[in-house]
């Protein structure tokens, strides 16, 4: 059971949008092998057509990724479950931070399924439509913050569980040394053409086990902000 559902009026849609364009992207994320029923659960009741241009909505339900505007990308939904299954895997960690908070869509599926998210956002005016959205659904447990993702959110540390939904040819040594001493870190690394999703576990003792959880392909982690 989710932790903070949404509101019946986030569910509502007609046509590419209805609960039944839903339920067949719920149907292909298991058919390709996403296996919490948590995670499954939320994107079917998650609208991800609140997080792209209107033009796109009859693509909502597709399992591609999207354009979002200013080169950034709203991710395939089967990513975006992988993704969070692979946080969830060992326990629901209490409080997540997100570097890149894009549409707004990863940390909304997130928040519905542990109590506390920190996403942060280097591209203003991404974060100003993400925060809408937020507060759209009615989703109260999700803080912001307009910075460079690759610092972190030092002032918050630490956190069970850190997220990238950029890649860079390695994890910034700022945020990775903000996750817990037993957190779980899992993000794309590599180049454009040669990209990784890693998990990384925290054993307690100031050492990571890192595994490969299959390619991917993301956008590229950027310092600075704009």
């Amino acid at each position: 059971m989710n932790v903070h559902p949404l509101p019946p009026s986030a569910l509502k849609g007609e046509g590419m949008t209805s609960q039944r364009a839903r339920d067949r992207l719920a149907t292909k994320l298991k058919e390709e092998g996403i296996r919490d029923q948590r995670v499954i659960d939320v994107l079917r009741n998650t609208p991800r057509h609140h997080f792209i241009d209107q033009a796109l909505h009859s693509r909502a339900y597709e399992n591609t990724a999207l354009p979002i505007g200013h080169g950034q990308t709203i991710s395939q939904p089967w990513v975006v479950a992988r993704m969070t299954e692979a946080l969830l895997e060992y326990g629901v960690p209490q409080k997540v931070l997100e570097i890149g908070t894009g549409s707004g869509y990863q940390a909304v599926v997130l928040a519905q399924l542990v109590p506390q998210v920190f996403t942060v956002e280097r591209i203003e005016e991404l974060l100003r439509q993400a925060r809408r959205r937020f507060r759209q659904l009615g989703l109260s447990n999700i803080r912001s913050r307009h910075d460079d993702g690759k610092l972190g959110w030092p002032d918050e540390a630490p956190f069970d569980a850190i997220i990238l939904t950029a890649a860079g040819d390695a994890i910034p040594h700022a945020v990775l040394d903000q996750l817990s001493p037993t957190g779980v870190l899992v993000a794309p690394v590599g180049s454009p053409s040669n990209q990784m999703l890693i998990r990384m576990r925290g054993d307690g003792q100031g050492d990571f086990i890192q595994e490969e959880l299959g390619a991917v392909s993301f956008v590229p982690l950027l310092g600075g902000i704009g």
